[in-house]
């Protein structure tokens, strides 16, 4: 297994990924579209979760298709973004139809950054607004790091941030992750500077610096997030949201098996994760492509391919975040000695 050419989600051919971001809000929006609507399902390991439309994607629901998936900052408000890139897909004829009805469905997550240091004072929810301007700004590149869903996000140690990326199986099967990521856990192990996730990594996608030559990690737990946000409410104030996909023609129970699967890269990048008040979730994507030739062993490989570029999506989106005025967190570029 390869990234594919640009090491983004949308090497899968047909989706788009669309940022938004207001950065006096210190917050944004990200949406997954693609040229016609897609299979998808979900699978929550967190508990303390904020979504729409998440029941429809169970296998026994009745709506096959949907037509996007949208990741948000402003926890429950930022559900309203949904709302934006339903305006504007309806707007393009596209949606699920009853008799004239045209509704589009688009499922999402949102992510808790209303006390990341961003001016919160709004007269009107922004977030519908935001939710549109991404869907409009869709394309095959888009920007990681400090962008779109990933703009107010916040690790326990580090700023959070925007990640994707990719694998090209030896079939040809391309999966891909986008995740928006603001756990509670720390995505570094002691020191700031090696990733959790680095026995993933390929080449220099988040720095190269390799894994952490010391042994009995992971048994403290230190938090800056915590520390800076100075109350109990960040005990559920966390969350990482993704998306996983392929265009390998899946069914919506065998999306939901990659969905499960996945999960084991946020564990894999994140320590602790799928904590009692983080929000993990992954939904999972099926272009329906390419079709499989052995399901089942097709299947493991996808969800093992799936965990392995959500971790990596993980720690890229810490790797590629950016300083802004008023951050509460560094980001990983600004720790000494880390290049």
């Amino acid at each position: 297994m390869i990234p594919g050419p640009k090491n983004l989600i949308t090497d899968i051919p047909g989706l788009k990924v669309g940022n938004a971001q207001d950065d006096v809000l210190k917050s944004g929006t990200t949406v997954l579209i693609a040229d016609t609507p897609f299979t998808a399902s979900v699978h929550v390991m967190g508990g303390a979760p904020g979504t729409r439309e998440t029941d429809l994607l169970a296998p026994d629901k009745s709506v096959a298709r949907i037509d996007a998936i949208t990741l948000s900052g402003g926890s429950a408000y930022g559900l309203d973004a949904c709302s934006g890139v339903s305006d504007a897909l309806r707007e393009c004829g596209r949606g699920f139809r009853v008799a004239d009805a045209v509704i589009p469905i688009v499922p999402g997550a949102i992510i808790f950054d209303l006390l990341n240091g961003g001016q919160k004072n709004w007269a009107e929810n922004p977030y519908r607004a935001l939710g549109r301007a991404a869907f409009e700004a869709a394309s095959d590149s888009f920007a990681l790091g400090t962008a779109g869903a990933g703009t107010g996000a916040l690790t326990a140690m580090l700023k959070g941030g925007l990640g994707s990326a990719s694998l090209v199986l030896d079939d040809g099967t391309t999966v891909g992750a986008l995740v928006a990521a603001n756990p509670m856990g720390s995505v570094t192990t002691p020191g700031d500077r090696h990733f959790w996730a680095a026995p993933f990594e390929i080449g220099t996608e988040f720095g190269g610096v390799g894994p952490d030559p010391n042994a009995g990690l992971g048994r403290g737990f230190e938090s800056r997030k915590m520390q800076s946000m100075q109350t109990q409410a960040t005990e559920r104030a966390n969350t990482s949201i993704a998306i996983v996909a392929t265009d390998a023609d899946l069914t919506k129970a065998q999306c939901q098996r990659m969905a499960i699967a996945a999960h084991d890269g946020i564990a894999r990048a994140v320590v602790p994760a799928h904590s009692p008040g983080d929000g993990d979730l992954v939904f999972s994507v099926s272009t329906g492509a390419r079709p499989l030739t052995n399901p089942e062993q097709d299947l493991t490989r996808i969800g093992h391919a799936a965990a392995l570029c959500l971790s990596r999506a993980i720690a890229r989106a810490i790797y590629l975040a950016t300083p802004a005025k008023g951050d509460l967190l560094p980001s990983w570029s600004a720790i000494p000695g880390n290049s």
